[in-house]
């Protein structure tokens, strides 16, 4: 009897993304710390001065967590409905925060209860942020207003109506003590200064606006909104630089790194794309488990701190730096010694032992060998391998069919096996490397439970699926074969005009040929 064969698995190269020093950097970091908090986070803002604390709005609470504590060490819940954007002031010292009441408060970090309540909002406050000197801060709600507050005197001193939808956003600008901007869902962000009465500057970015920040020079303004990031000259009276669409729903947050050279956005796509600030190209992103609400960065780049939709606080800190041990280590035998005798050819006299070589077959493997097809198709429709190595299940089905007990094996299966079977034929069977094989599977399942057809909601349902994908991607082939055919025209053409015009120096060089010879 002939020694068992494994399963040939066709090996496909992988098109693996080109490893750069961004890549390299911002894979240092550690594997994510969970922390659950009571509600959707809305805001995270790190303390400005070390031992940066940061601090989480989640529902009616504010917590402030040290950077490596996965429990808040001082809690601020003097609020009866929703806290809004709980943001630091430079020195670290004290933090304001919005609320759906429409009060805003000021809090000491070294008390409980609020120093400074302002009311007069109408509406929710959902952004409040503190000018660089200090002494003033500024908000924005949902009743469509932009208001500026004296902290000493607890008064407002300025008032701007100028929106005509909520305002959700907001920041000041480090350079100029009179400057703040906000942008609202009215699609436009504003540019105010509190030495006017009206804003200085209006730029209309086209979606409602989720988020704005200032570059710490103050000159660029970047916008987020919709599906776009959008980087503006304020300068240049708000000429846009650049528009940018890497996101698929609608952008959420943006954030700096502590140089300033990387932007960073998070979106409802459950990404954050990290972008170069010269090229504003994507040269990193992070994929999370559900929509991201807030991001922020610690102002050493040590910690990444994401809030999502479900009230889970993703934290990412920086892995250290290995340190080089001085000590020797032990001498490894040279690489002679390793393949000493290898070479050695047996004479006549010698006497040879041969060991022999142990394979270890798989578990489909071993299943084929004695024959049972069926078992060995559901060997390689566990999770691991249909999953990570489809190309392993797409081999042992080639393999069945070869033998001819394919068929057999995609009988007699359950509600839940015609779904497996289906889901794995469905997801790829567009992949051109395992359609030749999955085509004649889809058929051979089609064939044997058309009767069964109507009799599960389950099944039924991923039967769509597979025509849906199959037709789609029928259509794909045509507008290819479509763009084929241009294209052949216009090469066609481009191939006739050459050929004419070498046709024509040709004849032209012998006409002068013929000339030449009669004069002579």
């Amino acid at each position: 009897m002939a020694t068992y064969k494994p399963v040939v698995v066709q090996a496909f190269p992988k098109l693996g993304e080109s490893i750069t020093q961004d890549t390299l950097y911002w894979r240092g970091y550690k594997t994510p710390v969970q922390i659950k908090e009571f509600g959707a986070v809305n805001k995270i803002d790190f303390s400005p001065v070390s031992p940066y604390n940061y601090a989480v709005t989640a529902s009616s609470r504010i917590h402030i967590y040290g950077r490596y504590s996965q429990e808040p060490i001082k809690t601020f819940s003097r609020f009866k409905d929703a806290a809004y954007c709980a943001t630091y002031r430079d020195d670290g010292n004290l933090l304001v925060a919005g609320s759906e009441e429409g009060s805003i408060r000021l809090f000491d970090l070294s008390g409980r209860a609020p120093l400074r309540q302002f009311d007069g909002p109408t509406k929710a406050v959902h952004v409040v942020g503190f000018l660089s000197d200090k002494y003033r801060i500024f908000s924005g709600g949902d009743d469509y207003s932009s208001n500026l507050w004296d902290i000493p005197s607890g008064t407002e001193i300025v008032s701007y109506n100028e929106h005509t939808d909520y305002v959700r956003c907001g920041c000041a600008s480090k350079v100029n003590a009179d400057v703040f901007i906000t942008g609202s869902y009215d699609h436009t962000v504003k540019l105010f200064d509190a030495r006017t009465k009206s804003s200085v500057m209006t730029i209309e970015h086209g979606q409602p606006v989720e988020s704005v920040l200032l570059f710490p020079s103050g000159g660029l303004l970047v916008s987020a909104g919709g599906r776009y990031v959008k980087v503006w000259d304020v300068l240049k009276g708000g000429q846009l630089l650049v528009s940018l669409k890497n996101h698929h729903k609608t952008v959420t947050c943006l954030c700096l790194n502590s140089s300033g050279q990387r932007l960073l956005s998070g979106s409802l796509d459950r990404h954050v794309k990290v972008y170069s600030t010269t090229s504003y190209k994507v040269v990193h992103s992070f994929n999370y488990a559900t929509s991201i609400l807030s991001l922020a960065l610690s102002p050493e780049d040590e910690t990444i701190v994401v809030g999502m939709t479900n009230g889970v606080l993703n934290v990412k800190h920086r892995k250290p730096e290995e340190r080089k041990e001085n000590s020797q280590k032990k001498r490894q035998p040279a690489y002679r010694t390793y393949v000493k005798g290898r070479t050695y050819m047996p004479k006549q006299e010698d006497f040879c032992v041969s060991k022999p070589v142990k394979h270890v077959l798989r578990k489909y493997d071993k299943l084929l060998k004695s024959f049972q097809s069926s078992k060995a198709l559901d060997a390689v429709l566990e999770p691991p391998i249909r999953l990570y190595t489809p190309e392993v299940t797409v081999a042992v089905m080639q393999e069945l069919h070869r033998r001819g007990t394919l068929r057999s094996a995609l009988a007699g299966r359950d509600e839940k096996q015609v779904n497996l079977l289906l889901t794995f034929v469905a997801r790829r069977v567009i992949e051109p490397r395992f359609t030749p094989v999955l085509v004649t599977v889809a058929d051979m399942i089609t064939d044997i439970y058309q009767p069964v057809v109507g009799q599960s909601a389950i099944v039924d349902r991923q039967f769509l699926k597979l025509q849906e994908a199959i037709g789609k991607e029928i259509d794909y082939q045509e507008e290819l074969l479509e763009v084929l055919g241009m294209m052949d025209t216009l090469f066609a053409t481009f191939t006739k005009k050459t050929a004419t015009y070498l046709e024509e120096k040709k004849s032209n060089g012998l006409t002068e040929t013929i000339e030449t010879n009669r004069n002579n």
